[in-house]
């Protein structure tokens, strides 16, 4: 299961927690309930919002090729037609 980093504004505190792909957690008890950690002072209705991360890149040098552009669009020398 992939691990996401949530931020709650209110208290300012990040925590990462393990879940599915299709799961979303909204509120900061949802969250503390999820990490095992207990809320504090915060509202457990307090929102909290995913953050992104970078993840896995792939480099540049790994994208498909540049098709050749001799002549017209698609490189075909006289166009492909379907362009203006």
């Amino acid at each position: 299961m992939p691990t996401y980093d949530y931020h709650c504004e209110e208290n300012s505190r990040t925590i990462s927690v393990q879940h599915s792909m299709k799961e979303k957690i909204s509120s900061w008890g949802e969250l503390c309930q999820r990490a095992g950690v207990e809320p504090g002072k915060t509202a457990t209705s307090a929102s909290v919002e995913r953050i992104i991360s970078g993840g896995i890149a792939l480099p540049i040098a790994s994208a498909a090729p540049a098709l050749p552009m001799s002549g017209g669009c698609c490189g075909a020398p006289s166009g492909c037609g379907h362009h203006h």
